[in-house]
């Protein structure tokens, strides 16, 4: 648990802030250096989105999404424009936000909020989104700021829609990296949280063709 691990909410909190503040608004920057694997990410995670956004009953809509911790909008621009009327983006570095209006060129018009926020103090517009995407942000949360903003995330969500989340997973436990100041958490504690924000996993697939050396990666879908 994070309690363990995290000693002063304060400062884990202010020195994430200053630790992106000092990453380049770029891909890579983004990726932590690791830009090269931004395609095969976006890839896999349209794949499985795609799972949920066919033709059935309980499709879900495509009207708007929320990017989580989109930094300058790798995502936006990649997966969430190409299959949503509308995005808003959320994300707690001013800079990147000032980055993704240029980054995310024409189609970008299509983002109606940029909201510099950490999630922590974020509350998605009620019954507003068919996907709120979470990916590579839920580190810098403590477990209880996580399953709060879930519980959040769910009011947020339109009839059909769904909460994702792609992260690293740890082997065991939590680990804390004191660097970006964010946690690793396994899949045991993740799920548990999910569980204790009142929402049901509906997916969960490991990430394939991503580089031996960094953590596993899993895609959640709840709601």
């Amino acid at each position: 648990m994070t309690s363990e691990v995290v000693e002063d909410e304060m400062e884990f909190y202010s020195k994430a802030e200053k630790y992106w503040k000092d990453v380049p608004p770029t891909v890579d920057g983004m990726l932590g250096g690791y830009g090269h694997i931004s395609s095969i990410d976006i890839n896999s995670s349209k794949k499985f989105l795609l799972k949920f956004l066919r033709d059935g009953p309980n499709r879900t809509g495509t009207a708007c999404a929320l990017d989580c911790g989109a930094g300058i909008g790798r995502i936006t621009k990649r997966l969430l424009l190409p299959l949503f009327k509308a995005v808003d983006m959320v994300d707690v570095t001013e800079d990147f936000l000032t980055k993704a209006r240029t980054y995310l060129g024409e189609e970008g018009r299509r983002v109606r909020n940029y909201f510099c926020c950490g999630l922590q103090d974020f509350s998605p517009e009620p019954n507003s989104y068919d996907v709120i995407w979470i990916q590579w942000v839920i580190g810098h949360l403590t477990d209880d700021h996580l399953s709060d903003f879930l519980k959040r995330c769910k009011v947020g969500l339109r009839p059909n829609g769904i909460v994702v989340i792609k992260d690293n997973m740890a082997q065991e436990g939590v680990i804390m990296d004191d660097v970006d100041s964010s946690v690793c958490r396994d899949l045991d504690v993740v799920r548990m949280i999910v569980r204790r924000a009142g929402l049901n996993l509906l997916a969960e697939e490991r990430q394939e063709n991503f580089p031996d050396e960094i953590y596993h990666v899993y895609t959640f879908a709840m709601r």
